[in-house]
């Protein structure tokens, strides 16, 4: 990663008012479009947010309340201090691998009757809001356990919901929710209860009327807080921020934070925009978060095989694991991951076999691995090997002898501070044995790939396994599938395991659930979905199965992006997404809707280029074409429902 370039104008001003009365203070986008205003009212707190003078944010609550402290009312603003903020930053595992950072930041410090302070911070850059509670330490107490954010997010009534509702503690197989797997609505309205009654998770979709989008999340959470969610909402359109539940890790750990002082919250961020284009291509959860720690290595990425997707747990064993392994040379891929049970069923010797057979082959070895202690009832093994240091340094001292090159630890089950802070020891140990990590069955990255070198992705998402389990997924799999660019991979890498290129879901492919979606559509998920890890789900026999050119794109196909531009698409019904790899781009499009659609698109990255066309027949059998892209023109693309089109070219960097 690249040295951060800062260069920051530094402003201060000074206010002090009285808490009777209304007073206001407002910071601006450095387009001046994006603007924040902040009143005090009868010592209360209050903010709103406006895109060209539309409100998109009506008058909403801000505050903490802590064990004996109030700081939600009774407040007085003492100072305020602003600044400009101008950031350069590598990454090479986001949409983006160079991001520029524009800011203007306002802090404001307010002061309640008992001279206990509260620092509020507003980052606002163009289309996106960042914002977080600072505590000073102002007397003895040296720690903050926070009983309540006031955090608030008040919605005019013309808003729509795209959301998703975090499920009940304890519940699902084996007792493992709330793990981020549950189904969206869109476009529903406010106030609708949830599922489970226990509010939503991030990110969160808005479609604030004829206005324009926000899409709500939050960064910046490792071990010093909670991971937090959504209330339920109110019909007159307010959500608020909300702890995790008592009931979540079996009832380990408090569902309130506590933070030394002086200490932060996590950065609450909104992404605003009058369409779609600045949701789809958002950098704000990693813009104002910070590395924790140093590489210890330079870590690699790339595509990778996985047996138990189709093959499930019978294909755990040395035989099928070369198998594998030979799949992912003759595709050139980086990687083979292992799944759950090969303590058991090929046993620490054989895996070291694997992993000198893969190395022969240029292929590294990855190992699944269960969180669990005693927190849920998931039994696949190794067990006990991820939740206490001693175990964890163990079992990674081993590996890193042997070769192991990551691992992909599941089952969590919970958003305390304690699970946070299992989160980060994973990372954090792993970085010291040149580890990277995946978490499955488990809470959303917040803006983990920049605050972690060896961080690769998250699944939190209701992910391809649910494709072999149910018909129902199949027959869903479009909808879910156009969703995602637009709400849970806008904001950090999804470990979802795309690319089926069975017709049945089995190991013969012959049986199982049946794939409702084309070829082409399923090549289209391996542009649209973005992690720097892709755990496709091919398999040995779609070498000779499949067309030749549906191979071909698999094996060119990357994980890393320079660039990422949305082109068109609603969520729920398509989406067409362009992302760069050096000069090449691919162009993905996907169509959920029931019937066939055509769509005119304007691809100006590839204008006057001689472009590859992947689309689908009128039977979803594969086909491909070249095309002559004549200059400034656009092109029209037909697709089938539950279909696709990928189209590649090259342009120059830069152009």
């Amino acid at each position: 990663m690249s040295p951060i370039r800062s260069i920051i104008y530094v402003f201060i001003l000074s206010f002090c008012f009285s808490k009777s009365s209304a007073q206001d203070l407002h910071i601006s986008s450095p387009d001046k479009k994006l603007t924040v205003k902040l009143s005090l009212d009868q010592g209360k707190l209050y903010y709103n947010v406006l895109l060209q003078e539309n409100e998109m944010l009506e008058k909403s609550p801000l505050g903490l309340r802590g064990s004996q402290v109030d700081l939600s009312s009774n407040l007085r603003l003492i100072s305020s201090n602003s600044k400009r903020i101008d950031q350069t930053y590598s990454e090479p595992k986001i949409k983006i691998s160079t991001v520029r950072y524009q800011a203007n930041e306002l802090i404001c410090k307010f002061e309640n009757p008992n001279k206990q302070q509260l620092e509020v911070v507003f980052r606002v850059s163009n289309n996106d809001i960042a914002f977080r509670y600072q505590v000073p330490q102002t007397g003895e107490p040296a720690n903050l356990t926070i009983e309540e954010e006031l955090t608030g997010y008040k919605f005019p009534l013309a808003t729509t919901t795209f959301l998703t509702p975090q499920a009940s503690p304890m519940i699902g197989w084996m007792k493992t929710k709330p793990s981020y797997e549950e189904e969206y609505i869109p476009d529903q309205a406010m106030g609708v209860p949830s599922k489970y009654g226990v509010g939503y998770t991030f990110p969160a979709l808005f479609h604030v009327g004829d206005k324009g989008w926000i899409l709500l999340s939050e960064t910046g959470v490792n071990a010093l807080y909670c991971g937090s969610k959504l209330s339920e909402g109110t019909k007159d359109g307010m959500y608020k921020l909300a702890f995790p539940e008592t009931g979540e890790n079996n009832g380990i750990g408090s569902a309130n934070p506590t933070m030394a002082l002086p200490g932060a919250t996590p950065w609450r961020t909104l992404t605003v925009g009058n369409n779609l284009k600045p949701i789809v291509e958002t950098t704000i959860p990693f813009d104002v978060v910070e590395p924790q720690y140093k590489a210890s290595k330079e870590y690699s990425f790339g595509r990778s095989t996985w047996s138990w997707l189709l093959w499930q747990d019978d294909s755990i064993n040395l035989d099928d694991q070369k198998k594998f392994v030979d799949l992912s040379a003759n595709m050139g891929y980086e990687f083979v991951l292992v799944d759950n049970w090969w303590d058991t069923k090929i046993g620490r010797d054989k895996i070291e076999q694997l992993v000198a057979y893969g190395k022969d082959k240029n292929v590294g070895v990855c190992l699944w691995y269960n969180s669990n202690g005693f927190w849920n009832d998931a039994p696949q093994g190794p067990k006990n090997g991820m939740n206490t240091a001693v175990a964890r340094k163990r079992e990674m001292a081993w590996m890193q002898r042997i070769g192991i090159k990551g691992i992909k630890v599941d089952f969590f089950g919970g958003d305390k501070q304690e699970t946070m802070k299992l989160y980060e020891d994973i990372l954090s140990d792993a970085n010291t044995y040149g580890l990277t990590v995946i978490f499955h069955g488990c809470t959303l990255p917040r803006g983990w790939e920049r605050m972690y070198p060896n961080f690769v992705g998250s699944e939190a998402v209701l992910a391809s396994e649910n494709l072999i389990f149910t018909q129902q997924a199949n027959d869903a799999e479009a909808f879910n599938a156009s969703l995602h660019p637009f709400i849970r991979n806008a904001v950090g890498s999804m470990d979802f395991g795309p690319v089926l290129l069975n017709k049945r879901h089995n190991r013969e492919n012959n049986g199982g659930t049946i794939r409702k979606t084309s070829e082409t559509f399923q090549l289209a998920t391996a542009v649209l979905f973005q992690t720097p890890v892709q755990n496709f789900g091919i398999t040995p026999n779609n070498l000779n199965d499949i067309s030749t050119h549906v191979i071909d794109f698999m094996k060119q196909v990357p994980t890393t992006w320079d660039e990422t531009v949305f082109v068109d698409g609603y969520p729920g019904k398509y989406c067409v997404l362009a992302r760069r790899h050096g000069e090449t781009w691919y162009i993905a499009a996907i169509n959920a809707e029931e019937k066939e659609k055509t769509i005119t698109v304007s691809l100006p990255m590839l204008s006057d280029k001689m472009i590859t066309l992947y689309s689908d027949k009128s039977d979803k059998q594969p086909q491909i074409k070249k095309v002559n892209l004549q200059k400034n023109k656009q092109i029209t693309l037909k697709l089938l429902s539950g279909g696709g089109a990928v189209i590649t070219g090259k342009q120059i960097t830069g152009l």
